[in-house]
């Protein structure tokens, strides 16, 4: 007898009203994309679990990829039988044969939703306990820290049986809580960002300033690596593009020095809310940090903002940089963004950034300098990709309108 199923556990979606089914189904559909290399598997959900039938799938790459689902809470490997004593006990027996037991210590916790089933919890754990310790060797009882904790569930439908639980990565399902554009550099920052506003249900698209020839194709190539690995949580992401060259040349040669990478944020945050109109976005994601760098004070937010009514969503806001390391880390960003491949930002910043910026001064600067067509002329010939885990470079650009 071996595992037949992974029993699937939500998190926060349990606290939901009537609209759970909707966070429900998402996590399904999440579920089957992210496995759909395994043809024979079926799920099956309900407003309180959800269950993966292998159907003969092997269980542990299945395992690896559901790690990375939002709105998992945990999961387990679990066999099912049906409710009837000797098949619960032998089914328990088996699964715990299934781990590596001997020197190991387990209890069982049994819970009898059925109350038609003739035996209470306590004998269910009594019986079954005892079957256990019959039939293997060197595995004792510990019931306030065990290594292995036997869990049974006798329900109407059948009695499931796991052994181990796995936790997963929490939060919403992917795409429950609408589409936001993200505002993506080659730092470490940005895409821990987007890991982390996905964790919120936010289905993303990322917006990257490319300025060749001071930025290169290295530099481009590091932006669409960093999207490939958030694909891993957030399925399919767009990637767009924008041509920020004339704006940032034109920029700096007008705006004085100090006041030039605010005028550049201005201009970045005017670009991303059109092409989050033109997406049908609801928001903007950044990987500001409070009091980070000069352009991430609340005086340089206040004014930069002031170009947009669109809500921004800051979700390292008031995170230490080690604090944000470790997520990079964690979700295998890290490494890319530190390569040495320059985006706009870094080699256009100006010696002495104004750290607390006059909204009045800025909006004069800008005045000697029609901006407004140039805008335009970036999003008009901004290029997107779709990317996905198995997207390969020569899948390449192309041009939206």
């Amino acid at each position: 007898m071996k595992y037949d199923r992974i029993l699937i556990r939500y998190g926060e979606m349990t606290t939901k009203g009537r609209n759970r089914n909707l966070f429900v189904r998402r996590l399904k559909d999440n579920v089957a994309e992210k496995l759909q290399a395994f043809p024979n598997i079926k799920i099956e959900y309900m407003r309180d679990r959800m269950y993966v039938l292998l159907n003969g799938e092997p269980h542990e790459p299945i395992i690896d990829k559901l790690k990375t689902v939002f709105g998992i809470h945990s999961f387990s490997l679990a066999m099912k039988c049906n409710n009837e004593l000797n098949e619960i006990k032998e089914t328990a027996l088996a699964a715990v044969q299934q781990l590596a037991h001997e020197g190991k210590t387990f209890k069982v916790s049994a819970r009898r939703v059925d109350k038609q089933f003739p035996y209470g919890s306590n004998e269910l754990n009594h019986e079954i306990g005892a079957h256990i310790l019959r039939n293997t060797d060197r595995l004792t009882v510990n019931v306030h820290e065990p290594d292995i904790n036997v869990r049974v569930e006798v329900r109407k439908d059948g009695t499931y049986v796991t052994c181990r639980d796995i936790p997963g990565p929490g939060g919403l399902p992917v795409g429950t809580s609408g589409k936001a554009m993200l505002m993506l550099s080659g730092g470490i920052d940005s895409p821990v960002a987007g890991y982390l506003a996905m964790k919120r249900g936010l289905e993303i698209e990322a917006v990257h300033f490319f300025s060749p020839p001071f930025t290169s194709e290295r530099a481009k190539q590091k932006v669409v690596d960093l999207v490939k690995k958030l694909t891993m949580y957030g399925g399919t992401i767009k990637l767009h593009i924008v041509p920020f060259t004339e704006v940032q040349q034109t920029i700096y040669k007008h705006v004085p020095n100090e006041y030039s990478l605010i005028s550049t944020r201005r201009a970045m945050l005017k670009i991303t809310d059109a092409l989050r109109q033109r997406h049908r976005a609801l928001a903007i994601v950044t990987g500001e940090s409070l009091g980070q760098v000069a352009s991430q004070t609340l005086e340089s937010m206040f004014v930069i903002n002031d170009v947009t009514t669109t809500p921004i969503l800051r979700p390292l806001v008031s995170m230490d940089k080690t604090e944000i390391i470790a997520i990079a880390k964690k979700i295998d960003t890290h490494d890319i963004s530190i390569l040495p491949y320059e985006d706009c930002c870094t080699i256009f910043t100006p010696r002495s950034p104004k750290t607390k910026p006059k909204k009045e001064k800025v909006v004069h600067y800008e005045s000697f300098v029609d901006l407004q067509p140039l805008i335009e002329k970036a999003v008009a010939n901004t290029e997107t990709m779709v990317i996905d885990e198995n997207f390969a470079a020569e899948d390449g650009f192309e041009q939206l309108f």
